[in-house]
């Protein structure tokens, strides 16, 4: 899912031994005292400056910053971190997560009935309701996926459904013998499909609300941009300021209402980390997952209420291949120019001096810790670069990659060049301050052979929508693992895919662009084969491919940063960027 994904700052590397559902439960922070035992190398005046900071008094109301405005509530239409987090916390699927990341049932009444060639899933539903008091049924399910790959939706997930049998009418082979009864038809058997289930995409939407405010259907969100819409989990949403603020409350017709602790959550809607760390400072905050990148040593092992979490997913840069800037070039011309910037980045620097949080400087895509889907790690020994190394000490190698890509180089005398023809671009972001020191720190790299970049920061729906129609020519991205496995990543780049924002087999190609029809077929073949070990060797060849073409230039894996407030606890999150806040305990 992109880190589109939240204006969280930074984040950073997953270490080999992570485990597949790995899960953050965020404890009450440590006394003041205790920490400065761990800290004894802190200057007193910081360790004195760690003692807990102020908090409110409204112990029935958690009070959170996640984002600023959300792109979509509608869980069909979502692909961001900060939406999914607002959807597992307002709606209910067949499966969630605990405390622990454990897969477990939600409105499904135990884990699903798999037949012995592993196609045929059977899901049996416990009684549930609307927030507005109508039954939830099986059918609600059938309607809510058909309607993801509903052409008209266009939603950018709808290739997760591939995975099912197509009905000749282009629906899903998706059953429901009685109301509370799921039959689901598998083209092969789908080692991770169980984890599709407690995905944000397939959980189910109140058809009656979904048409009524959209009888045409050309607005498939309309039915979720106000205060007030129909949902079926933990908080439905009462008030809503756009750009401003949020209020959820608790949904007495949830099924398990009895366990949720908060009454309200209010949502501070902003992308501004500055004022967002103020706020929390000030007390009107209890958790923030975003900060100024200039506090965060001050803070990592220091204060009490810092955390950092692990995540499974890679911070990245994305060239659009079709940007009329490689136009007139061969495509290994192209990709080598890409390629050549990639050795540029010192990545060290990067985790080093703005993410300051042990992130891992990323020689791959796929993250480390990712499962293979057949028993081991499937980043092993895997490397296209040395990390460590990509920056100054890789100056000559990218200089040689232009000079083969038809550039010729003036040596200035200090260390530098001067390209010719020159290469000037524009580097898109959104609002943070980490991601703008990021930008600066790559621009400052470039420069050692004369590449000029300007930074262009946009809000964050403008960001999203520039990134997925192509309006760019170079910009900073994420990706957090919706489930463990590398599909989940390498599908993602598919010309079908509404997440391909590198437009790999999209839009209007210029001369370099890359062939794609093979990264298709291949991404296929991954998604149905039962062949295990082959299906890890099929996703390496398109790993391969994907780093050849240069476009995608791993920074560094992600982890994810916080502050807590002492008097909370009982929030947690996955490794795949989810926070459930339905449980908080607030003293």
């Amino acid at each position: 899912m992109k880190k589109k994904l939240m204006s969280v700052l930074l984040a950073a590397a997953m270490v080999a031994s992570l485990t597949a559902c790995g899960s953050g439960n965020l404890p009450p922070a440590p006394a003041a005292e205790d920490v400065a035992e761990q800290a004894t190398d802190a200057p007193a005046a910081d360790v004195a400056e760690a003692e807990a900071t102020p908090t409110n008094a409204d112990t029935n109301i958690l009070r959170i910053n996640l984002a600023s405005e959300p792109d979509y509530l509608d869980p069909a239409l979502n692909s961001s971190v900060d939406g999914g987090c607002l959807a597992v916390n307002s709606f209910a699927g067949l499966y969630t997560y605990d405390e622990s990341g454990a897969l477990i049932p939600d409105l499904a009444d135990g884990m699903p009935e798999v037949s012995a060639d592993g196609t045929t899933y059977t899901v049996k539903m416990i009684d549930s309701v609307w927030s507005n008091g109508d039954p939830l049924t099986a059918q609600d399910f059938v309607y809510s996926w058909n309607r993801v790959i509903d052409e008209a939706t266009a939603a950018d997930y709808a290739y997760l459904f591939d995975v099912f049998v197509a009905k000749s009418d282009g629906t899903l082979a998706v059953e429901t013998p009685d109301d509370h009864t799921l039959v689901m038809q598998l083209q092969a058997p789908c080692p991770y499909f169980n984890d599709l289930l407690a995905f944000p995409t397939f959980f189910p939407v109140h058809q009656a609300s979904v048409e009524a405010a959209n009888p045409d259907g050309d607005v498939p969100g309309k039915w979720a941009q106000e205060a007030g819409f129909v949902c079926n989990g933990a908080y439905t949403l009462q008030e809503w300021n756009h750009d401003e603020s949020m209020v959820y409350v608790k949904n007495p017709n949830y099924h398990a209402a009895d366990t949720v602790t908060m009454d309200e959550l209010h949502f501070m809607l902003s992308a501004d980390d500055t004022a967002i760390y103020a706020a929390y400072n000030s007390g009107d905050v209890d958790y923030i997952d975003t900060l100024p990148n200039d506090e965060i040593a001050s803070l990592n092992g220091i204060n009490p209420e810092f955390g950092i979490l692990p995540q499974l997913g890679t911070y990245y840069v994305c060239f659009n291949v079709n940007d009329p800037m490689f136009d007139g070039k061969t495509e290994e011309e192209a990709a080598n120019m890409r390629k050549a910037m990639s050795y540029l980045i010192d990545r060290q620097f990067i985790v080093e001096n703005i993410g300051q949080t042990g992130q891992e400087a990323a020689d791959a895509f796929i993250p480390a810790g990712m499962s293979d889907g057949n028993g081991g790690e499937f980043k092993a020994g895997v490397s296209y670069y040395d990390a460590t190394k990509t920056g100054a000490d890789m100056v000559e190698d990218a200089k040689a990659l232009l000079e083969q890509a038809g550039y010729s180089f003036t040596d200035n005398g200090d260390g530098t060049y001067t390209v010719d023809p020159a290469i000037n671009m524009t580097y898109l972001t959104n609002d943070g301050t980490g991601h703008i020191k990021i930008a600066e720190s790559i621009q400052q790299d470039f420069e050692a052979l004369g590449i000029k970049i300007e930074i262009k920061s946009e809000d964050w729906n403008v960001f999203l929508e520039d990134r997925k129609n192509g309006n760019f020519t170079v910009a900073r991205e994420g990706w957090i693992a919706d489930y463990n496995d590398p599909i989940n990543m390498l599908e993602i780049f598919a010309s079908e895919s509404g997440n391909n924002d590198a437009q790999l087999g999209k839009g209007t190609p210029v001369s370099s662009s890359p062939k794609w029809d093979e990264y298709d077929k291949m991404i296929d073949e991954i998604r149905y084969d039962t062949d295990l070990a082959h299906r890890v060797e099929t996703m390496h060849k398109a790993e391969d491919m994907l780093m050849n073409t240069g476009a995608i230039i791993p920074i560094y894996y992600y982890n994810d940063v916080y502050m807590q407030k002492s008097n909370v606890s009982g929030i947690y999150a996955t490794v795949f960027g989810m926070k459930y806040f339905m449980h908080a305990v607030k003293n």
